[in-house]
């Protein structure tokens, strides 16, 4: 949920280090600043963090979920919620690791010793009978055996190493990881000082073989043949004279509990309508690639709905089918994450309305919702689907016939969307992709938008009044290419979903276009001008990318 060298903030990347090939793993453009949001969007309870531990689970049954927290006080409650939603594995992250890209005060003054936190967890979960369910991990600058032989005896069971390995590489701690200089050629895109990296596997395989060493060594001192037996046992501590206080807190002599595979969380999926009904139906087609379609009644316990069946295609396919291959039709209202992951050519269409998280993470496929064919309400005047819909999405479409809650299409870096409005924070952090709101957006809209585009429909051109400025630019809709852009999605939207909104507005296309605002982040489309300039000359995509991002920052 957060970094432990700097909880409740997030990281980012300077637009100097995101060089082309970062920019397409992270789904985002060239040279841009890429801001990761402080905290997650699409969690603000227990309950929305069940939900998303649920929506892994569904897009990979063979996962084990992990949930990183970090050592704060308080942080054992946290840890009982997270075990009660699904986790596995639960991460307690101590303040003091970290690459040195965080900011001075956040290395300085944020969070608490792994020590704290981890002792805190284990105690929490054991007095809510909640131990055995889960792996208790921990990190934040273990640097030897004896900080293994801790942090097992205070109720860990797996330990993560990463300031440690990184010095036996060849790292100085230069505290310069943000700013593409690092001097041995570790935490750099440059090709020149990445000559410099001298850094050998073999050296963290030693330090890993010492680590383990000492551990051994400590083991036997203390009596014990194995870490699970070890686990809790917090009396053979003994606290430092300065820190007596903490005495009552650490010697426990009933604490030795530890995970027991047989007792994980059970998320009942074969209660599902993937497993029960969708799996079922589609499996011939899907073992013969052939197409099919499907109609099902829906209600608003369906959560996760198509995201099984979509990780079924992706295994089977990866992301290369055609659009509409394998189609579902869902009459009634769904439940939280319709269309979760969905791959390319898996389409899902509701005939009803949704709850939040619509569209999480879309990953090709296409959504397509309307109202009831029988609704006597004005589709555009209404909200159809929750908050949060397409927050983190990659690719794909998504058409949508209504109004969408607060924070649509957050993070959204490469769909396509059509919605008849939306409320606050809409956009907010999108890296690529395209986005119509063909009526009124809440406050905030577009902020800290690094790239994409965004048409909105502004009939009463008091947009400005709600955009966040800071990294956009707002211009009328007048080239060729956004017109025709534009206008072909309204031709899409009026297809799937019969928007009256969107087809009245076509049959009045010229009149209604001077409505049109254009929303784009000016570092962007510094970006996409100089790419542009640099193909026209002759340089391949990727040539010109490269050549368009050194422009900018060398």
């Amino acid at each position: 949920m957060a970094q432990g060298a700097k909880p409740g903030e997030g990281g980012h990347l300077p637009g100097q280090k995101v060089y082309p090939w970062i920019a397409k793993t992270r789904y985002s453009t060239p040279g841009v600043t890429l801001i990761s949001p402080p905290p997650h969007h699409d969690i603000y309870s227990i309950e929305d963090l069940a939900q998303l531990i649920y929506d892994l689970k569904n897009a990979n049954r063979d996962a084990r979920i992990s949930v990183k927290l970090v050592s704060e006080s308080g942080v054992g409650t946290i840890a009982s919620g997270v075990a009660k939603a699904g986790a596995q594995v639960i991460l307690i992250s101590g303040y003091d690791g970290g690459t040195g890209a965080a900011p001075q005060s956040s290395i300085h003054y944020a969070g608490l010793p792994w020590e704290l936190g981890l002792a805190e967890a284990h105690q929490s979960l054991i007095e809510n009978d909640l131990r055995t369910r889960v792996v208790l991990e921990t990190d934040g600058k273990l640097m030897t055996g004896r900080d293994v032989a801790v942090a097992a005896l205070l109720g860990a069971e797996e330990f993560g190493f990463a300031t440690a390995p990184l010095v036996t590489m060849g790292c100085v701690m230069m505290r310069v990881c943000n700013l593409d200089t690092c001097p041995v050629g570790i935490a750099t895109q440059n090709a020149e000082l990445r000559k410099r990296f001298k850094g050998k596997p073999e050296y963290v395989m030693n330090f890993m073989k010492f680590i383990a060493q000492e551990l051994r060594e400590i083991m036997a001192q203390l009596g014990f043949h194995s870490v699970d037996e070890m686990v809790g046992h917090m009396e053979v501590l003994k606290v430092k004279p300065e820190y007596q206080q903490l005495e009552p807190f650490f010697a426990k002599e009933d604490f030795h509990v530890h995970f027991e595979k047989d007792n994980v969380f059970d998320f009942r999926l074969e209660n599902s309508q993937d497993l029960k009904v969708l799996l079922p139906r589609f499996k011939t087609y899907l073992e013969t690639n052939q197409s099919h379609q499907e109609t099902i009644r829906i209600t608003s316990l369906d959560r996760s709905l198509g995201t099984l069946l979509g990780s079924e295609i992706t295994k089977r396919f990866q992301n290369h089918l055609p659009d509409d291959t394998y189609q579902v039709h869902c009459l009634g209202g769904a439940g939280q994450s319709f269309g979760a992951f969905i791959p390319k050519g898996l389409t899902m269409q509701i005939e009803g309305d949704a709850n939040d998280y619509f569209g999480k993470g879309l990953s090709g496929g296409k959504l397509i919702i309307h109202p009831s064919l029988h609704a006597q309400f004005v589709a555009h005047d209404n909200v159809i689907v929750g908050n949060v819909a397409l927050y983190g999405a990659t690719s794909g479409e998504a058409y949508i016939n209504g109004r969408a809650g607060e924070r649509f299409a957050v993070r959204n870096s490469g769909a396509i969307a059509v919605v008849e409005g939306c409320g606050d924070h809409g956009l907010e952090y999108m890296t690529g992709g395209k986005v119509v709101v063909l009526g009124k957006t809440g406050k905030n809209f577009a902020a800290g938008m690094s790239g994409g585009i965004a048409y909105i429909f502004d009939k009463d051109h008091d947009l400005y009044l709600r955009l966040n400025k800071e990294l956009v630019a707002m211009q009328e809709v007048k080239q060729h290419r956004d017109i025709e852009e534009l206008k072909t999605l309204l031709q899409k939207h009026v297809q799937y979903t019969g928007s009256l909104l969107a087809k009245d507005i076509l049959e009045s296309f010229e009149a209604w276009l001077p409505h049109f605002k254009k929303i784009v982040p000016v570092n962007y489309a510094r970006m996409l001008e100089g790419m542009e300039s640099f193909e026209k000359q002759g340089y391949s995509h990727d040539e010109a990318a490269l050549m368009a991002f050194k422009q900018v920052h060398q």
